[in-house]
């Protein structure tokens, strides 16, 4: 079976680089300090321009494994094309590697973290499937035979450690509760915790804090795992950095994307011989779950996009690029660990890709601090490219647990997206609508944005109903925060029982939150905004919960008496509401925090605007 040479695997003592921002500063500065540039070797220096060189001109001396990337127009190999008889020499090919060694300070220090001590074999194994069933179908960023091999041989520990911890980081999510409790952990958040501390403990010998990834026979250091590491640590929230690492991870990856050239198409100018067709399907792959994350976390983050398509050319993904490394798997392998409908889950990848495109569109149209008035042809052509969107058959028989949850995955993101694109007409229009045609138009955009809204709730009752939510992942809870914004705004007018209607709709999505708050933090913030700002609206409020000790329906209002005022407020669990302590909630009116929350395009941009009052 052919293997990935950019993708290289470490022994128990290995070690891959990250990048210095988490230096280990509990270690001795003599490792933190940099290598010395005085000692650098020059010879050595120009040795490696030479490699590059000769690697670009197709006469490399050594075997190339490590991508390199010469850059555009400007970049270091451009002097090469002006003595090439076509001038269009490859800007992507494969370098030797670097040998390095790690010192026995560093190795120590990475035993005391853990680093090198696997879970139990069971433990392991039960990591492994969650990962390739939860997590794989909607980030494919590792080569699930590459991983699958080297744990049927039992050579786990030979595989890369910075990336096995990353993997069994996201798994947790999913595993059952034995399989924490097994490993000696207290819930699901304290193993989840570990594993991401192994993990970035790891990521902290690199270069560019001065140490090196290697193993004590020597590795390269591969920016290819500190690409797919740093999408996999993307899914950590901490309340200590008002849970910003998913953006700071993301960023990361992205940026070892473009260093790596993966943005661009290897083939652009002709054929490139040193790539191999795995090779090509795996960097668009990466390539497009970096662009996946950047888009949709620029928009329940609120922050600029990052990655600019005109700036790309990779081509656009299709269902292949997922099922090449598993196509040489033994059938036993392939129906242990990985879902059964593999092929149909890599169409509804591509489909997440092409809404993620369309995000792009979106936010770049409706959400950009600077951006001039739009005319009604450029709303409604969007409109018309956003309406033909391919999504899957929801009621398509015969599926099996996976492909039901993740189809209705697909329509939570496309209805996000839609409301996205119509809650901003709420209260703007076009530049050349008649006086007369504003108010009935944006009226009809705010009906298209209550219906996105209440699309989500059908789409939120039918996975409870099958009991699909144990199939939500990190990227789930943000998918309902639009919905629950449209359902809060809607609160705002009509009569008590028109408000107590939406009020019961944002409560169905509360409740879903809810459930989300025993595995993901970041849950535990969306739900603690919006019962303060529901309590703007309802004073009293009270937040309907499955865990307190209840005996009536929580979302319903006694029928003697449905005005919002008779809510009374209720103790909130203090576990679900430390990290808001300290807020002054008070400080804002109803209306300002109303229109802080509707006017952007992110609850985490209300959520540094409230705190700014």
């Amino acid at each position: 079976m052919s293997r990935n040479p950019s993708v290289r695997s470490m022994n128990d003592s290995s070690h891959i680089e990250s990048r210095g921002a988490y230096s280990a500063q509990s270690t001795s500065n003599a490792r933190n300090t940099p290598p010395n540039p005085g000692l650098t070797n020059i010879e050595d220096e120009e040795r490696n321009g030479l490699e590059i060189a000769a690697a670009a001109l197709g006469q490399p001396r050594r075997i190339g494994e490590v991508p390199f990337y010469a850059g555009d127009q400007t970049g270091p190999t451009s002097t090469l094309n002006i003595c090439s008889p076509d001038q269009s020499l490859p800007k992507h090919f494969l370098l030797p590697a670097n040998i390095t060694q790690l010192s026995e300070d560093d190795r120590e220090f990475l035993q005391k973290k853990g680093v090198y001590s696997l879970p139990k074999s069971e433990t392991c194994n039960g990591l492994i499937a969650a990962y390739l069933l939860h997590v794989h179908p909607i980030m494919p960023v590792i080569e699930a035979d590459d991983l699958l091999i080297h744990y049927q041989e039992g050579k786990l520990q030979q595989y890369n450690i910075l990336l096995l911890w990353s993997i069994f980081f996201v798994a947790v999510n999913f595993v059952s509760s034995e399989v924490f409790e097994g490993e000696g952990y207290r819930s699901r958040r304290e193993m989840k915790y570990e594993m991401y501390s192994r993990a970035k403990a790891s990521s902290s010998f690199s270069p560019l804090s001065g140490h090196s990834g290697h193993d004590r026979n020597g590795n390269e250091r591969n920016k290819v795992v500190l690409l797919q590491s740093s999408l996999l640590l993307g899914f950590y929230h901490s309340e200590i950095d008002e849970h910003g690492q998913p953006w700071y991870w993301t960023g990361i990856a992205i940026s070892f994307c473009q260093i790596l050239g993966l943005h661009r198409n290897p083939d652009f100018s002709k054929p490139n011989p040193s790539i191999t067709e795995r090779q090509r399907s795996f960097w668009r792959r990466l390539w497009w779950s970096c662009f996946f994350r950047d888009r949709w976390l620029s928009l329940t983050m609120g922050r600029p996009l990052r990655i600019n398509l005109d700036d790309c050319d990779t081509p656009f993904p299709s269902p292949e690029d997922l099922l090449y490394d598993i196509v040489g798997l033994q059938v036993s392998i392939v129906t242990s660990y990985l879902p059964s409908d593999t092929g149909r889950l890599a169409k509804y990848w591509v489909m997440l890709i092409s809404l993620s495109r369309q995000l792009g569109n979106v936010l770049a149209m409706n959400y950009r601090t600077v951006r001039p008035r739009l005319s009604i042809h450029e709303v409604e052509a969007l409109e018309k490219q956003l309406l033909q969107c391919d999504l899957p058959d929801q009621y398509e028989a015969g599926l099996t647990r996976a492909s039901r949850f993740h189809s209705n995955h697909v329509h939570l993101h496309y209805q996000a997206l839609l409301i996205t694109f119509y809650r901003p007409f709420g209260t703007e229009f076009p530049i050349d609508l008649t006086p007369a045609e504003k108010e009935l138009w944006q009226h009809r955009m705010r009906s298209r944005a209550d219906t996105a809204a209440s699309r989500t709730n059908k789409i939120l009752e039918a996975l409870v109903q099958e009991k699909l939510l144990d199939f939500a992942g990190p990227m789930t809870p943000p998918l309902l925060v639009p919905a629950m914004q449209t359902h809060l705004l809607q609160c705002k007018s009509g009569d008590s029982l028109s408000k107590r209607i939406r009020l019961n709709k944002l409560e169905m999505c509360m409740l879903v939150m809810e459930e989300f708050q025993k595995t993901y933090t970041v849950a535990s913030l969306y739900r603690g905004i919006f019962v303060k700002a529901i309590e703007q609206i309802f004073p009293g409020y009270s937040a309907p919960t499955t865990i307190s000790n209840s005996t009536a329906d929580p979302a319903v209002v006694p029928e003697t008496d449905m005005r919002p005022e008779s809510f009374h407020m209720a103790p909130e669990n203090p576990d679900q509401i430390a990290q808001f302590e300290g807020t002054d909630f008070g400080s804002m009116d109803g209306d300002d925090m109303m229109n802080a929350l509707m006017d952007e395009a992110s609850i985490f941009s209300f959520w540094e605007n409230w705190n700014q009052n």
